[in-house]
């Protein structure tokens, strides 16, 4: 490992505690890095830090140390409900990546006590273990964090408890403004208290970014680090000691290429990146069936519960494969990445330097490959143009053994794996069509069919994108779909008894009056008219910030809506109002009165 340094930790011009020093001996940490060394002396003589760089330069713990010593140093000591910082990070799998780190510093302190906030909780025992045991350092996600705040009646009043807050710390700046956290985040400031000390932490600095150092920094210290060797006027994101490679193949070659690299790696480490959640899903199902003799697991934003277990079990790992979505690419430290592989180009440039940051991290070297199709290939040279992260050509192996067939003959023995196929291919053609660079990831120039073989698909799904065109280059097996069970014979029951009821429905259905279709043109126009000014006229009425179709039946009665919204009535009134009518109130959260609350 070659140690990128700044000198020691006892070199810091505010001594640290002995028993944090001991912590970062423990750790194996003897040398700062650059970010630590320009952060940690400025956060702890009470600055506010913007700080920018580069991903897997160890800005956790830039802010883990000042939190500690600052918490350290303060002249009335905290009681067991008082909150002194917050950290709030995007995403679960990086708010427990930073619980962890932090726990090791707050171990010789049993003073302190920290409690970890996020998704895919009860949030009643988070409220019931803040109780029992409080809280000094928070580590949370936004929507989680939000969530507590309303939580007074359950006997948690958190604004109160964060009264004392001496620290707030936002890590991953640019990512939780680009995940629609953006109300969150303005939410909970308005809870804090302004007399705090504010880190914003980044790997990129967007406009974004920028306005939330305005809106919740007091004259921020700027801080910026590139690595050893860049020209200053540089913006490189990714280490130097990463090796960026790409492959050009077309659609259908490349998961018999993928699997080539992954057989030919087994004893290393890899985290293999998927546009869409039902890719993962999809393509671990297949890379399970394909490549034995190694570990393989999936993670993704739509798990639930099983999402955080995956996650610590595959950090545990010493080799093996994480098919994964972007939710895996920022902050992430999983210990001795050797490739990252992209089997789908990000959506934006940004994120695909933090894809490839999941390797190299803190001295450590490693690899990173991206596939492209032929009409992809002028993306490496936007990629060293607008993130300066040049790539170098690997081409294609020669020996590939042709897997699709095996793919294909999975699906029909299994309909669970068609149907994952089926919505993989769906959601990949989707993602594909809002990808940022729209000038190089083109929709219409999209070969369909050299895609559809790629998935391995057994038929063309119906999908607006490809209504209206044709396809004899792709060729669908001469089997009726339909017929295809599942394996799991639970399944296969259910389904065979729904089957059952819609040919129930269907014979009791014949006799009855169909809707005659010689009917006059001009006629069947004119009602199309009457029901699209209809539609447009209850729209209108409606408003244009409600969308939930589940509300519809709440928002009969538009004239008392508009009444609460003008402050003619009260919600009282209001209510009452709708119960004259039959109808249930259900509160203004629910009619779109407030700002919706962000997931976490």
């Amino acid at each position: 490992m070659e140690h990128v340094t700044e000198g020691s930790w006892e070199s810091l011009p505010v001594p640290l505690h002995p028993r944090v020093l001991g912590t970062l001996r423990e750790l194996g940490f003897p040398y700062m890095t650059p970010v630590q060394s320009a952060t940690i002396p400025l956060f702890m003589k009470n600055k506010d830090v913007a700080a920018e760089a580069v991903t897997g330069s160890g800005k956790t713990l830039a802010f883990v140390i000042p939190i500690l010593e600052i918490l350290l140093r303060r002249e009335e000591k905290l009681k067991k409900s008082q909150v002194g910082a917050i950290i709030i990070t995007p995403t679960r799998e990086l708010a427990i990546q930073i619980d962890e780190v932090l726990s090791h510093f707050t171990k010789p302190f049993p003073q302190f006590s920290q409690i970890l906030w996020i998704g895919g909780r009860n949030p009643g025992e988070d409220v019931e273990r803040f109780k029992r045991q409080g809280g000094n350092i928070v580590v949370a996600t936004p929507g989680r964090l939000e969530d507590m705040f309303r939580r007074k009646a359950e006997g948690l009043d958190l604004a109160s408890c964060v009264r004392a807050l001496d620290v707030l710390v936002l890590d991953e700046a640019d990512r939780l403004l680009d995940m629609g956290f953006e109300a969150s985040i303005n939410s909970i400031l308005e809870f804090l208290p302004k007399q705090r000390r504010t880190g914003l932490f980044s790997a990129t600095q967007t406009q974004e970014v920028e306005n939330l150092v305005r809106a919740g920094l007091r004259n921020p210290v700027r801080i910026s680090v590139k690595e050893k060797g860049v020209a200053a006027s540089s913006t490189q994101k990714t280490p130097s000691r990463l090796q960026n490679y790409y492959m050009v193949c077309k659609a259908d070659e490349k998961f018999n290429q993928l699997v080539h690299f992954l057989r030919n790696h087994k004893q290393e480490k890899h985290l293999v990146f998927f546009s869409t959640c039902a890719c993962v899903e999809y393509y671990g199902k297949a890379l399970e069936a394909l490549v034995k003799g190694v570990r393989i697991m999936c993670i993704h934003g739509k798990m639930k519960h099983k999402r955080n277990q995956i996650f610590m079990d595959f950090r545990k790992l010493q080799s093996g494969i994480l098919v994964c979505t972007d939710v895996m690419a920022r902050g992430i430290d999983i210990p001795e990445v050797n490739w990252v592989l992209q089997y789908d180009p990000p959506s934006n440039a940004s994120a695909f330097v933090h894809r490839c940051g999941r390797t190299a991290r803190i001295g450590h070297s490693g690899s990173a490959l991206v596939f492209l199709l032929p009409m992809e290939e002028a993306y490496v040279s936007f990629l060293a143009i607008n993130q300066k992260c040049p790539l170098q050509e690997t081409r294609p192996q020669g020996n590939a053994v042709d897997l699709l067939p095996k793919l294909k003959a999975l699906a029909l023995a299994d309909r669970a794996v068609f149907e994952k196929g089926m919505r993989a291919f769906v959601s990949h053609v989707q993602a594909y069509a809002k990808h940022e660079c729209s000038l190089i990831f083109r929709l219409k120039d999209l070969d369909f069919a050299s895609l559809a073989r790629g998935f391995a698909l057994l038929r063309m799904p119906r999908m607006p994108e490809l209504k209206g065109k044709q396809f004899p280059d792709f060729m669908p097996v001469d089997v009726d779909t339909d017929t295809i069970p599942f394996k799991d014979k639970a399944r296969e029951k259910q389904r065979q008894k729904l089957l059952e009821q819609q040919r129930t429905e269907k014979t009791e259905n014949q006799g009855r009056r169909k809707f005659i279709k010689n009917k006059a043109w001009s006629k069947q126009k004119a009602k199309k008219e009457r029901k699209k000014k209809m539609n447009e006229k209850r729209k209108r009425e409606e408003g244009s910030d409600i969308e939930d179709e589940d509300m519809e039946e709440l928002l009969n009665d538009t004239r008392l809506l508009k009444k609460l919204k003008k402050g003619k009535i009260t919600e009282d009134e209001f209510e009452k109002g709708l119960l004259m009518s039959g109808k249930r109130a259900t509160g203004t959260e629910d009619l779109g009165l407030s700002e919706p609350e962000d997931g976490c």
